[in-house]
């Protein structure tokens, strides 16, 4: 049996959502949603089907081969007895993948050799990628007057985490830290600094081994220790001058973590 449908309350209807916005119908036939809506819960209360789990496939970068390279690195790390000798190794090295990344060249350190502070930041920059140095460009030129503004000059040795820019000035990865740490702890061991100031947090995270954020890590004192145990050091993490140059408030944080290394970096030395 069928209804009669009265055009004028079609007509009627139709104004109605018309007026409410409605410029489009999208289907031609109506949907029961209720039907839907029980037939959904009728397939969720199903157990699901269990079905194979593929094991990832190992590619280049995988775990094993971020373990082959750290190897390496600590082979060739071993080998070096002093400054000169470690950024050779470090430019002849083709373990970390951000040397075939687009990076002119390797970056390992600027400072002397026997300096008491070693400032340790990320990764180097455009204009450390063109200088073949750490820290050259507007942001090392902030930290160098805060440093000299903190009768620091002359007594840092500045290195980073990575020696080679990464691609997109991204931050380097965990991975590729993990590559580079047996160089960068050869050169700790080389240098022996009293002090080391963690740059940035890529930097405080890496050497620390901490998750924290650099806004929670600045102006703490922790122990940074080698990965073989035979170093240890007290470390201070602080803010990285670039992002001082967009945060220009921040410089006073930054101005008191200098002013507490200063203090402790002077300290005499407490007799044995």
């Amino acid at each position: 049996m069928s209804l009669a449908v009265d055009p004028r309350a079609v007509e009627s209807l139709l104004a109605f959502w018309a007026d409410a916005g409605v410029e489009a119908s999208y289907a031609d036939q109506p949907i029961d949603r209720l039907a839907e809506g029980a037939a959904l819960l009728r397939a969720r209360s199903q157990p699901p089907v269990s079905t194979p789990v593929a094991r990832p496939v190992l590619v280049s970068g995988g775990s094993a081969d971020v373990t082959a390279a750290v190897a390496r690195a600590r082979a060739s790390a071993a080998d070096c007895q002093d400054i000169t000798a470690l950024a050779a190794a470090i430019a002849a090295f083709d373990g970390c993948p951000l040397k075939a990344q687009g990076a002119r060249q390797a970056v390992v350190s600027r400072g002397p050799v026997d300096a008491p502070l070693m400032i340790i930041g990320e990764c180097p920059g455009p204009d450390e990628d063109a200088a073949g140095q750490p820290f050259v460009g507007r942001s090392g030129q902030l930290l160098d007057r805060m440093l000299k503004a903190a009768g620091l000059t002359d007594r840092a040795f500045f290195t980073n985490t990575v020696f080679w820019r990464p691609p997109g000035n991204r931050t380097p990865t965990a991975q590729e830290q993990a590559i580079c740490a047996p160089f960068l702890e050869r050169a700790v061991a080389l240098v022996k600094p009293r002090l080391l100031l963690l740059v940035g947090g890529a930097s405080a995270k890496a050497l620390l081994k901490r998750d924290e954020g650099i806004l929670a890590l600045r102006g703490r004192w922790f122990e940074w220790t080698s990965a073989d145990g035979s170093q240890e050091l007290p470390a201070l993490p602080t803010l990285h001058p670039s992002f001082l140059l967009r945060q220009p408030a921040s410089k006073k944080k930054a101005w008191q973590d200098l002013l507490t290394l200063t203090e402790r970096l002077d300290r005499p030395d407490r007799p044995h």
